[in-house]
């Protein structure tokens, strides 16, 4: 019984991370990256909007891989991510092959569970974007070089190469990572640790240049035009070193360091070759150093994470390495285990029953928007959160469906939408007060919508907008990095007059002390002080309503200096008793009647919600 729950305990502890990790996340809004994704999955990568967009990223071998899942299962979250999922699973295999070969038969499950253990290969797990595909023939490459370097195999050779040709062509920013599979040949071909000579090896590698050659013009006109992509400041060198995963590295030296000092195991004579550790230290270290270095270089920081996540695997290798230096043989499982519970415990995000892929949720408020927008169309502020959205690429009339607003085509959105750029720029600058003094101001309400950042920032500047002042604004939400903000005027109540009793002049005006206004008809008559008590019932009434209005009493603020028995031009509405009636912009009446429960006004009249 005993043996038999040993060789399945680590399966069970697979699944339940890869459900925890991988899985629930699945369900969870796309991001904005992602949203890219489908609008190129749907629309080609030869749509006119992505002219201006880093054309060469788009023409990468992933799309197509979607485009034809989302032709049988559709584009939602989880359709959508599932060959990532797949992917990513095909990688850990590989690795796990790649681990019994370099480092320890019994070293697979330790290095799988190591590779869960870093937090940015989980996320591409789920990521709907092409560097879980590009891992996976990534470690395809590398296992196969290995293979042919050990067996001279030309069918290892070949495999290889076009696997090696495979990763640029899912991703152009992974050519880093391609110079270990050179050097680590070359150093196997100098030491003769295979039967594979110069002639073949520069034959393999040539093929493999050959394959290249298309997308490698593509990388080049890529780096040359990246300064307009660029996101993220110069890296410091705390980010450096926080890219090579130190703490997994040195925390599995150091735990197992003390239980092998406790256990007191004796680890293997085994030890791991020269140039295996030039193809593990290569596989870690290549993509960080030269994306870091390129980076300072030419002043254009490629140095993101999800550029440099090919490098994990490595990591995950070097872990495993560093742990074969205290684990003896029989106790590769124990340890794995150990690891996985670690894993699971600590990956879980267990403060989310169910955990997010990423920290967006367009989904979310995409359906807040429509849902304000049931009410009736409101115009709706649209910044565009790719950063490519600048002049000359962008402009105000920018035709839709459109790159820069990929959201817009994934997530769609009703009412009047008008469109800004990623940050404020001329055109922006002269749209904006055009809008505030015509559309924006007269439809008493609108939206500003998208990313957080941009967000704040065209909120706090219609805020300071006189069109505005008076406004109410309110944040609809939360959505993760994403923002809804409403500005709504205060709701107004434009009553028309009916017949006026002689000597009975109505106010010039009432207002509600939260911002209605009730709006009468001016009259100059003697005789009446704006003092009485009302009520507001809904619809048209020829007696007070019953039960469902509020009594409110009227007096007066002031009368006009110059006119000193007339009827003054403000009066403040005070309420008596409760008020029931919900006065709130979203209130829709036919008309109201008011009637005068004191002083000496008795015809009832009639006005229209406005």
């Amino acid at each position: 019984m005993a043996p038999r729950f040993h060789s399945a305990l680590l399966p069970v502890l697979l699944a339940l991370c890869l459900v925890r990790l991988w899985f629930m996340p699945l369900p969870s809004s796309f991001w904005l990256d992602e949203m890219a994704t489908v609008f190129v999955a749907q629309h080609g990568s030869g749509h006119p909007s992505l002219a201006d967009a880093a054309p060469q990223a788009w023409r990468s071998w992933y799309y197509p891989v979607i485009r034809m899942n989302g032709a049988v299962f559709g584009y939602s979250e989880v359709a959508t991510r599932m060959p990532s999922i797949l992917a990513m699973a095909g990688f850990l295999v590989l690795l796990a092959g790649l681990a019994r070969r370099l480092i320890h038969p019994e070293a697979a499950w330790f290095a799988v569970f190591a590779c869960l253990a870093l937090p940015g290969l989980n996320y591409q797990a789920a990521n709907a974007r092409p560097y879980a595909l590009g891992m996976c023939a990534f470690a395809a490459a590398v296992l196969f070089l290995v293979r042919w370097l050990d067996s001279g195999r030309w069918r290892d050779g070949l495999w290889f190469a076009a696997s090696a040709a495979l990763v640029l062509y899912i991703h152009l920013l992974f050519w880093p990572s391609c110079l270990v599979l050179v050097l680590y040949a070359a150093v196997r071909v100098v030491r003769g640790e295979t039967p594979v000579n110069w002639k073949r090896a520069v034959l393999v590698f040539a093929l493999c240049a050959a394959a290249l050659l298309p997308v490698t013009a593509q990388t080049l006109s890529l780096l040359r035009e990246v300064r307009a992509h660029v996101v993220v400041p110069l890296p410091s060198l705390w980010q450096f070193l926080r890219s090579l995963e130190p703490a997994l590295v040195l925390g599995c030296a150091a735990a197992l360091w003390l239980i092998a000092r406790v256990l007191r195991w004796r680890p293997d004579a085994r030890k791991l070759s020269f140039s295996a550790g030039v193809l593990i230290a290569g596989w870690w270290l290549c993509q960080p150093i030269l994306l870091y270095a390129f980076s300072w270089l030419t002043g254009d920081a490629v140095f993101v994470p999800r550029y440099l996540q090919l490098a994990l695997p490595g990591a995950a290798l070097a872990s495993t390495a560093v742990a074969a230096r205290f684990i003896p043989a029989g106790q590769w499982r124990c340890a794995a285990a150990v690891l996985a519970l670690g894993v699971f415990l600590f990956q879980g995000q267990w403060r989310q029953p169910w955990p997010r892929h990423h920290n967006s949720d367009w989904r979310a408020a995409a359906r807040a928007v429509n849902q304000l927008e049931a009410a009736g169309e409101i115009p709706v502020i649209c910044p565009s959160p790719f950063i490519e959205a600048r002049p000359p690429a962008w402009r105000p009339d920018y035709p839709l469906p459109g790159f820069l607003y990929a959201h817009l085509a994934v997530y769609p959105i009703s009412g009047k939408i008008y469109l800004f750029p990623f940050e404020n720029s001329p055109p922006a600058e002269s749209q904006a007060p055009a809008l505030a003094q015509g559309a924006l101001s007269s439809s008493r309400r609108f939206l500003v919508y998208g990313w957080g950042p941009q967000v704040n920032y065209w909120r706090d500047w219609f805020t300071r907008r006189p069109e505005f002042a008076g406004w109410h604004e309110r944040r609809v939400g939360p959505f993760a990095d994403v923002d809804v903000v409403l500005f709504e005027a205060p709701p107004v109540l434009a009553v028309s007059c009916g017949t006026i009793p002689p000597k009975c002049p109505a106010p010039t005006s009432i207002r509600w002390n939260r911002g209605l206004s009730l709006r009468f008809c001016r009259w100059a008559m003697d005789g009446w002080a704006c003092a009485g008590r009302f009520q507001i019932c809904p619809g048209s009434r020829t007696k007070p309503c019953s039960g469902s209005s509020a009594t409110w009493a009227m007096r007066a603020e002031h009368a006009p200096a110059s006119h000193p028995g007339r009827a003054p031009t403000r009066c403040a509405l005070r309420s008596r008793g409760t008020r029931v009636l919900p006065f709130e912009s979203t209130t829709s009446w036919s008309g109201i009647t008011i009637h005068l429960l004191t002083g000496r006004w008795t015809t009832p009249w009639r006005g229209e919600h406005s």
